[in-house]
C-alpha cells in the first residue's frame, strides 16, 4: 500500500506526462509541484513507485512514465468524476438539440464525443424497449417493386424493398390499413405475435402481397438495432503518432470491427456509471496500447446501450471520464423526453 506522498508524487508523474508528453524527472516535479519534501526524497520515492511496477524509465538518464498499473491506481484513487461546467453542459444541449430521430441522435452523439474528448468515439444504437410501431407503408415505385417503411415511436425509419407481385393500388391501400390498425401502438414483441396471425385474417386477394410484406415487416422489427455501432474520430489517433508508431494499423483494423467492438463496449460499458479498461486490461491485443472509457446510456432502470471513447493510455482521464458520462447521461435523457 503506498503512503500519500508516494500517491500526490505517481498522481503528480501522471498530470505532467499527460501534459507534456515528456518522461518526468524528480527536478520538474519539485519545482512545478508543492510536494514538500527534498529531490532526494522525491527520487527515492520514485524509486520504490518503480520497483513495484507503477512508473517506468522508458531509456537511460530519461525521466520516468507511468505504467498500466500506474493509471490504474491514479484512476483508482479520482474522489470523484469532476462534473461538467455549466458552459460545457449547455455546449452539449445545443449540440444535440434539433436531433429528428434516433440515427440522427446517435451520428450527434459519435461526432459530439470525439470533438470533445479528441478521442475516437464509439455508440452503440440504443435498444429503445418502449418503442411502439407509430406507422406502416407500402409504396409502389414501379411496375412490380414498392418500398415497406415502419416508423416508431422513437423515430426510428426502417425501409426495406419488395416485389410487389401483381397488386394494385387499390389492394396496396386495404393492406395499408389492414397493417395500421392491427400493429400501431403495439412493442416490437407483439407485433411479432400479431403478424404471425395476421396472414391467416388477410382475404385471399390480399395473401400474396401480403405474404412478402408481412414477412419484410418481420424482418425489420426483429433486426437489433444493438448490433450497429457507429464509430467517430478516427483522425484524432493522428495526433499520437509517435505513441502508435507501431500499432496503429492493427487500432485501425480493430475498430472496423463491429463484433470487437459491441464486445469491447460490453465489458466496459456495462454500468451507467464510468468504466475505464486501461491498456493490457483489454482482451484483444490490437487493442491493449489504448484505454476505453465507457458507459451505459439509460434513464431509471432502463438500460439501452453504451457509448464511449478509445485512445492512448496517455489520456486525461478525469476530464474524459467526466465528458463521457455528462454525454451519456444528456442522451439518455434525451431518449427518453423523446
Amino acid at each position: 500500500m503506498l503512503d500519500d506522498r508516494k500517491l500526490a508524487i505517481l498522481r503528480a508523474i501522471v498530470t505532467d506526462y499527460v501534459s507534456s508528453q515528456e518522461p518526468v524527472g524528480s527536478r520538474v516535479l519539485v519545482e512545478r509541484h508543492n510536494l514538500g519534501v527534498s529531490p532526494a526524497t522525491v527520487r527515492n520515492d520514485m524509486a520504490v513507485l518503480e520497483e513495484e511496477g507503477y512508473i517506468t524509465q522508458p531509456h537511460t538518464s530519461a525521466g520516468r512514465i507511468p505504467t498500466d498499473k500506474g493509471y490504474r491506481l491514479f484512476v483508482d484513487r479520482l474522489a470523484s468524476v469532476k462534473p461538467l461546467s455549466l458552459a460545457e453542459r449547455r455546449a452539449i444541449q445545443t449540440f444535440m438539440a434539433g436531433a429528428l430521430d434516433v440515427d440522427d441522435v446517435v451520428r450527434r452523439t459519435v461526432r459530439l464525443l470525439a470533438q470533445i474528448t479528441h478521442q475516437v468515439a464509439i455508440v452503440q444504437y440504443p435498444v429503445l424497449s418502449r418503442a411502439t410501431v407509430r406507422l406502416i407503408e407500402v409504396l409502389a415505385l414501379t411496375p412490380g417493386r414498392g418500398l415497406v417503411i415502419l416508423v416508431n415511436s422513437a423515430g426510428r425509419v426502417d425501409q426495406r424493398p419488395i416485389d410487389l407481385i401483381d397488386a394494385g393500388e387499390e389492394q396496396l391501400a386495404e393492406l395499408r390499413g389492414r397493417l395500421n390498425a392491427a400493429l400501431v401502438g403495439l412493442a416490437p414483441s407483439a407485433v411479432v405475435d400479431r403478424l404471425s396471425a395476421l396472414m391467416d385474417e388477410l382475404p385471399p386477394d390480399l395473401r400474396p402481397v401480403g405474404s412478402v410484406v408481412i414477412a419484410t415487416l418481420l424482418e425489420l422489427v426483429t433486426a437489433d438495432p444493438a448490433t450497429r455501432v457507429v464509430v467517430g474520430g478516427v483522425p484524432n489517433l493522428t495526433r499520437f503518432g509517435d505513441q502508435f508508431e507501431t500499432t496503429v494499423k492493427p487500432v485501425l483494423e480493430a475498430l472496423e470491427e463491429q463484433v470487437v467492438l459491441l464486445r469491447l463496449l460490453g465489458e466496459a460499458g456495462g454500468s451507467s456509471d464510468v468504466t475505464v479498461r486501461i491498456g493490457h486490461e483489454n482482451p484483444y491485443e490490437p487493442l491493449q496500447s489504448t484505454s476505453v472509457v465507457a458507459s451505459a446510456y439509460s434513464h431509471g432502470d432502463d438500460v439501452w446501450a453504451s457509448m464511449g471513447i478509445v485512445g492512448p493510455t496517455r489520456m486525461d482521464y478525469p476530464s474524459t471520464m467526466a465528458s463521457v458520462r455528462a454525454v451519456a447521461r444528456y442522451v439518455g435523457r434525451f431518449l427518453a423526453e423523446g
